[in-house]
This record gives C-alpha cells, structure tokens and sequence, in this order.
C-alpha cells in the first residue's frame, strides 16, 4: 500500500526542538540565527527539519570526541 504522508514528521516545531536538545527557546533561536540549526519559515510558523537537528547532534558528539 501506497503511504503519502510520512509516519515520522520530517520537520520539527521550535518547542518539540527545545524538548529534544533540552535547550531554552533563545538557546534554539541563537542557533537559528547563527546558522548552526537551519530552519524555514511557512507562514507564521517555524519548521526545523529532523534532518537538521540529527546533523546538529552528530556533529556536537564529534567536536567533544
């Protein structure tokens, strides 16, 4: 069968971010800013792809290796 809507979301909001990586709401909007968290906007809303957030986390588990 033929599934068109992913079982996983692909993009994360601001709060479900903050509760992954335990950060503040700034500490996540700073990494926005700085390009270190890519993000888009659609309206209004802020999306984070999963992708994204994964890429951040490897590569902070690299850097303290």
């Amino acid at each position: 069968m033929l599934t068109l809507v992913p079982s996983e979301p692909q993009a994360l909001t601001v709060p479900e971010v903050m509760t992954a990586l335990r950060l503040s709401r700034s500490k996540v909007y700073d990494l926005i800013r700085s390009k270190q968290l890519p993000s888009y906007t659609s309206g209004r809303a802020r999306r984070i792809p999963v992708e994204a957030v994964r890429r951040y986390m490897q590569d902070r588990l690299e850097e303290a290796a």
